[in-house]
């Protein structure tokens, strides 16, 4: 089933647009809270995907944060400098870099974890909790099927275009 047309279809009610527009301003909403603490929305995301998934490398918080490998290392670097995460050879693989939350980086988040709560509650002031977990589960399914998509992109044999 086609849900837009291409001859109606409009960016501000797209859902692409929509998603978009939606973490833009709820991530300018956070950034305001973190003022005067020192830490980027950025920055915070990454200790907490780190607090979430303790055997991250670089190259995972480059997919979930659709970051650059480049301006990923500058972060890294600056957190790492900061002491809030430091980076970890693997005992299996000396290849393989973990990234590693320190106590201080730990302490941070979770501190500023309250602020980012209230920011979100106060985005959902009009919706009831049946709407918000409705929400969740729609844009959860939507990610699933573009990964789905993506994937299925990538088993692709490649054209060579002349």
């Amino acid at each position: 089933m086609n849900h837009y047309n291409s001859s109606t279809y409009k960016a501000h009610s797209s859902i692409g647009y929509l998603i978009r527009r939606g973490a833009s301003l709820m991530r300018d909403q956070i950034e305001a809270a973190f003022a005067g603490h020192g830490l980027s929305f950025i920055q915070w995301a990454t200790l907490l995907l780190l607090r979430d998934h303790p055997s991250y490398t670089a190259s995972d918080l480059c997919r979930e944060l659709h970051h650059d490998s480049g301006a990923l290392t500058r972060l890294l670097d600056q957190l790492e400098a900061r002491a809030l995460i430091a980076r970890q050879r693997s005992a299996m693989d000396r290849r393989s870099v973990t990234l590693v939350l320190l106590p201080t980086g730990h302490a941070l988040m979770e501190s500023l974890l309250p602020l980012v709560v209230e920011r979100v509650n106060e985005a959902l002031t009009d919706f009831t909790p049946s709407e918000v977990q409705t929400l969740a589960h729609l844009l959860e399914r939507l990610i699933t099927r573009l990964e789905n998509a993506e994937e299925d992109r990538s088993l692709l044999p490649s054209r060579i275009v002349k």
